[in-house]
């Protein structure tokens, strides 16, 4: 076995510069438009990009899955609240996989 010590320093010395650099490099506001809407924008195409596969793999089949996506997306436009979206999509692929299947 290799020396687990030494991995774990580097992965907390690697995690601890990627949260350290940022505050210590930028230390006036950031003007600029562009770098303003990036950062706005980042935390919610992380979520994306973490859920989606999720939710494609969630049900056993592939079509129950993209429905429920369907479902989820048409009554979140809708402004519908987060109970009323959970339970709809359930309902969707738990009728798409009875029928599907």
């Amino acid at each position: 076995m290799h020396n687990i010590f030494g991995y774990i320093f580097v992965m907390a010395l690697v995690t601890y510069l990627v949260r350290m650099l940022p505050l210590t490099l930028i230390r006036r506001d950031i003007n600029s438009r562009f770098v303003k809407s990036f950062l706005y924008y980042v935390p919610y195409a992380t979520l994306a990009a973490m859920t989606f596969p999720a939710i494609i793999h969630a049900s056993d089949s592939m079509r129950a899955s993209v429905i429920g996506f369907a479902v989820a997306l048409g009554l979140s436009f809708r402004k519908r609240s987060l109970l009323t979206v959970a339970v709809a999509v359930c309902a969707a692929v738990f009728v798409a996989e009875w029928f599907l299947i």
